[in-house]
């Protein structure tokens, strides 16, 4: 009879051992692959600015889509995520909540488009520096990207820059 319990234990708890498994794998799927930024750059700016900007392409190889719900620096009192907007001849930069970024695809932030907008630098964007930028996502959590500050942006990548 002992026996008998002490198996029934042992098989019960291989049981929900293997069924725990199995529900973090299927965690881990859903999750899908961790989303990536890159070419993250933001322009050197005069010491007397107040603010910056960040600009990067953000890259979801996973299967469901994901959303960055807010960005953090120590190199800003504040960080907020910005688009541009056309109001009728005008453009206008608009804070915007959160961006979706598709399963399997990308978006960009770049000049003129979606961006990081810094507020009250802890220190000046100045060339040949760099500084962390924390992504926050709805799904994969916080993603830290190297920002590189630059004098001008920096070429698409796949274009040679031809001189003549």
């Amino acid at each position: 009879m002992l026996l008998r319990l002490v198996t029934l234990v042992a098989l019960g708890t291989a049981c929900l051992s293997a069924t725990a498994a199995d529900q973090n794998h299927a965690h881990h799927q859903m999750m899908g692959a961790p989303l990536e930024a890159t070419q993250a750059w933001s322009r050197a700016m005069p010491p007397t600015a107040p603010t910056g900007a960040v600009y990067f392409t953000l890259q979801n190889p996973g299967d469901s889509p994901d959303r960055l719900l807010g960005v953090r620096t120590p190199r800003a009192k504040k960080a907020e995520l910005h688009t541009h907007v056309h109001e009728g001849e005008m453009m206008r930069m608009k804070q915007i909540d959160s961006i979706e970024v598709p399963a399997g695809g990308q978006v960009e932030f770049k000049p003129g488009s979606n961006h990081v907008m810094l507020f009250e630098l802890s220190a000046p964007l100045v060339a040949g520096e760099r500084f962390p930028l924390t992504l926050e996502f709805e799904h994969a959590g916080e993603v830290t990207v190297d920002v590189s500050i630059q004098d001008q942006a920096p070429e698409p990548s796949g274009h040679e820059h031809m001189q003549h």
